[in-house]
């Protein structure tokens, strides 16, 4: 064959299989490799954390990993502003309550879910209907308890009807459980793995037990985000996290350890951030226990306890307060800082003496995480040397829950993080005699108690709600009915190019107004 007609061949050929294989690779699709955020001037956040999302559906999850995920795809109808901490419209324009069982919200008005359909009221109905449907099986459906109906009056007007006065509700609608879902795309597919919502950041892709990919949504309501791509990547030990974090492989983390607080610190490209949170960590008694219903025991053992010696090996991760209501959350009064029961070690050891409480041994339960284990060698120490006969029982966080559920401890160590930073939904879960058996481990039963926390749960005056708080708060300390350990301090550390990274105090956080410098 002639050179040339084979030359010619061979170069037709190229260029067809060139240009079959251009069409098989999707528009704007990207390489795998470190090297796409680069790309194109794209901006881009690499997040690690230590476990992986459990689903991508506000409706049917609990847990902060998820959390961090969808707070960046879904919205709400109401915010906490981590600053003032007062309750502000979101997705919703405003409200009024025409009477103490009626709040008439407005919405905003042209907003899209991602899928291009619209949020309304009809969607409001919608996502709130099936949270408190028993056949969802949502597992913080007790959020929306109160609701009796849910009317869609017109395109941005909801009216919810309550079965009585429910005076959290707002910040209730602000939990990142009771995010707005896009009916279409709930009906269509499975949220728990393809997300739908209002928020700056879609869904692209989840390789499960490796990363999570979101996109900036071009479209979002508020103005798209400067970020092109976040990618939530898993790296189950933090000290691995952290080298990555100093190496540039990874670019944010949070929730730092206490005993990797000066390590991270030492980073020089890194920024550490640090505020004071609504994480409440504290010892309690099983009040279901004859012992512990003594008052001169729990008194002899909140004695016993230096909260301060344990607070400095936290270095500055945690608040010393005496209150079950920390300074970030609802409820809160100074006086409480100071109410309960001081430390005083020689009126502990008379106590002890003068009424044998060191005969039986207590079997002091504890978590097997680092705080809490630290927790326990401290307490056993100082209530040993009151003359207590204490025994440490370890276990893994699951079949402590379950165990601690079912009463079967002496003392123990609980916490919350109090997602709404409401007062009431840190002790109504906790401490109300409704819940002994299941979220009240501390088996704590108080009628006296009760009133107070369902007064301020049924009025809707929240000057009102806030004086009930405040007395069942002090109620608990003058009983020692559980001995406050610290408030925690939430964490972030990120690259010094990341800028505008906004931290809630109950630990969440957004990247709406992250840009990379």
């Amino acid at each position: 064959m002639n050179k040339k007609w084979l030359f010619a061949l061979v170069l037709i050929g190229l260029l067809i299989l060139g240009a079959c294989s251009e069409s098989t690779i999707p528009e704007g699709a990207e390489s795998n490799g470190s090297s796409s955020s680069s790309e194109a001037g794209d901006q881009e956040v690499i997040y690690a954390s230590t476990t992986d999302a459990v689903g991508l559906s506000p409706t049917m999850t609990n847990d902060s990993v998820s959390s961090s995920v969808m707070s960046q795809i879904y919205e709400n109808l109401f915010e906490r502003n981590p600053e003032t901490m007062e309750i502000e419209p979101k997705l919703a324009e405003s409200y009024e309550n025409p009477d103490e069982l009626t709040w008439v919200i407005k919405l905003k008005e042209g907003i899209e879910f991602q899928d291009g359909t619209p949020f309304n009221a009809e969607a409001v109905k919608y996502t709130f209907e099936k949270l408190i449907d028993p056949a969802t099986a949502a597992p913080r459906a007790s959020l929306l308890e109160p609701i009796d109906t849910i009317t869609a009056v017109d395109e941005t007007t909801v009216e919810i009807k309550t079965k009585y006065p429910y005076g959290p509700l707002l910040a209730a609608l602000s939990h990142s459980n009771a995010a707005i879902i896009s009916p279409t795309a709930d009906e269509a597919q499975d949220l728990m793995q393809n997300p739908v919502g209002t928020g700056p950041f879609k869904f692209e892709s989840w390789n499960q037990g490796d990363q999570v990919v979101l996109v900036k949504n071009e479209d979002y309501w508020n103005g798209a985000p400067t970020l092109d791509k976040v990618t939530y990547k898993v790296v189950p030990e933090v000290s691995t996290a952290i080298s990555m974090l100093q190496t540039g492989e990874v670019n944010f983390i949070d929730a730092l350890p206490s005993e990797q607080l000066s390590r991270v610190e030492s980073l020089e490209n890194i920024d550490v951030t640090k505020k004071d949170g609504t994480p409440v960590y504290y010892l309690t008694f099983n009040h279901s226990q004859e012992r512990n219903e003594n008052p001169d025991f729990r008194k002899a053992v909140a004695s016993a306890i230096n909260r301060d010696a344990f607070v400095e090996k936290l270095n500055g991760l945690g608040v010393r307060s005496n209150s079950v209501l920390g300074p970030q959350v609802f409820g809160y009064d100074e006086s409480a800082d100071e109410a309960g029961t001081a430390y005083d070690p020689e009126a502990a050891k008379q106590l002890v003496e003068e009424n044998g409480f060191g005969d039986e041994p207590i079997k002091l339960l504890a978590a097997n995480r680092d705080n809490f284990i630290l927790m326990a060698e401290i307490v056993q120490a100082q209530l040993t040397e009151a003359g207590f006969n204490v025994e440490i029982e370890t276990m893994e966080w699951a079949t402590f829950l379950d165990t601690a559920r079912a009463g079967e401890y002496d003392l123990t160590f609980l916490s919350w993080s109090n997602v709404t930073s409401d007062g009431s939904e840190m002790l109504y879960p906790n401490f109300h005699s409704d819940n002994v058996g299941a979220s009240n481990r501390a088996q704590y039963s108080n009628p006296e108690f009760d009133k107070l926390v369902e007064a301020s749960r049924t009025t809707v005056d929240q000057d009102e709600r806030k004086k009930y708080l405040d007395q069942a708060n002090q109620l608990m300390l003058d009983e020692d009915a559980v001995v406050v350990m610290y408030h925690g301090v939430v964490t972030a550390a990120t690259d010094k190019s990341i800028k505008g990274l906004e931290l809630d105090p109950n630990g969440q956080w957004f990247l709406q107004n992250v840009t990379r410098e």
